[in-house]
């Protein structure tokens, strides 16, 4: 009996909607020999990497860092940090991680007030907004990874009054805008491993002044508190020890944004534009019905129905199932009331590219017909 590791293969492409691709650069960042945590050489590449965050998500903002976690601990720690027992927390709710936002703030001890659209299509801003006279805290999904629709944040934000605003901006982050402080957004997380090209363990998260000086006082978690990680993290003399971070992937975080900036962000935002044009366009020459409406949907992440169709005797995971080990293509299945009903097909970050379209509309064709 062997007791090693089965090597993972190494030549897929990943176009679903978890991670993609990541950037050469990235993998090249993981050979880098290790530091400790309060080296000052690690210290400094924490510090750049903030300022790099800074730079992607258009913001100022002082506590701006990577989360050691991934996108669901930068979710549960926008949602500690705000979220007051008994206050009014105004949700919009279109799909999965709308949902779990809701249960983290009903767990939190929020006065949850549910604001819902059917799955696949966007919120509407103004029913968002008129939901409660006095919110605390408004939270809504940016680009919601379960439907491929992108809600309005900036309208929502533009109309908050007094309430925080907080966005789940995971699979939009670098790939289509998002603008921190114009839209006026009081806190964002994102995850690594959707356009930042890097593989998941980190969440990206970032919070104005105003938020943090209305933190709750009486935080239900300690390894979240923003306020205990701050001193951890923020340029300045005197750190104070909060965790061990995770070395190589802050490194490989550093590595994915400074592709990104060298690029150019707006650049950045073309690419997965064409290329999601050029997805969707190809899958509707498939005879494929796309699930979004045209005005609100993701480039980088297409839903699309699955055909009814099928060669006999196929069902839609045949169908993932060969793309996968013929092809060596993922994408990914339908969840919740979507479930086996739909695809859902990434095309982010380094995957981003029309050389990954052809190749997968190449294989769809063969696998399905058309």
């Amino acid at each position: 009996m062997s007791y090693l590791s089965r090597v993972p293969q190494t030549d897929r492409v990943l176009m679903g909607p978890g991670p993609s691709n990541p950037y050469p650069e990235v993998m090249a960042a993981f050979l880098r020999p290790m530091l400790g945590h309060l080296d000052p050489e690690f210290l400094a590449i924490l510090d750049e990497t903030s300022d790099r965050l800074r730079a992607v998500f258009q913001t100022q903002n002082r506590l701006t860092f990577p989360i050691s976690g991934t996108g669901s601990a930068g979710m549960e720690a926008a949602l500690a940090n705000t979220v007051d027992e008994g206050a009014p927390v105004v949700v919009g709710v279109n799909g999965m991680f709308g949902e779990r936002m809701s249960e983290i703030a009903r767990r939190l001890g929020g006065n949850v007030i549910q604001v819902a659209a059917p799955w696949g299509e966007p919120l509407d801003p103004d029913e968002v907004l008129r939901a409660h006279p006095s919110p605390s805290v408004i939270a809504v999904v940016h680009a919601e990874t379960s439907t491929g629709v992108r809600n309005d944040v900036e309208a929502i934000a533009r109309g908050k009054g007094d309430a925080l605003v907080v966005a789940d901006t995971v699979t939009s982050l670098a790939g289509i805008p998002v603008a921190i402080d114009d839209w006026d957004i009081d806190v964002s997380y994102s995850g690594t491993q959707k356009c930042l090209g890097v593989p998941p363990g980190l969440s990206p998260i970032t919070v104005s002044d105003r938020a943090r000086s209305r933190f709750v006082a009486d935080r239900s978690t300690w390894y979240l508190d923003l306020s205990l990680i701050s001193g951890y993290v923020e340029q300045r003399a005197g750190r104070a020890y909060h965790h061990t971070a995770p070395i190589s992937m802050v490194f490989a975080l550093h590595a994915g944004l400074g592709v990104i900036l060298e690029e150019g962000l707006e650049a950045s935002w073309r690419r997965h534009e064409e290329c999601g044009r050029q997805l969707q366009a190809g899958l509707e020459e498939l005879g494929l019905a796309l699930v979004a409406p045209a005005a609100c949907r993701l480039p980088q992440l297409t839903t699309v129905h699955v055909p009814r169709s099928l060669p006999a005797g196929v069902s839609e995971a045949d169908v993932r199932r060969t793309l996968l080990e013929r092809y060596g293509i993922e994408i990914g299945a339908g969840v919740g009331p979507m479930a086996g009903t739909v695809w859902r097909i990434g095309c982010m970050g380094h995957t981003a590219r029309p050389r990954n379209v052809e190749l997968l509309l190449g294989a769809l064709r063969e696998v399905i017909g058309g």
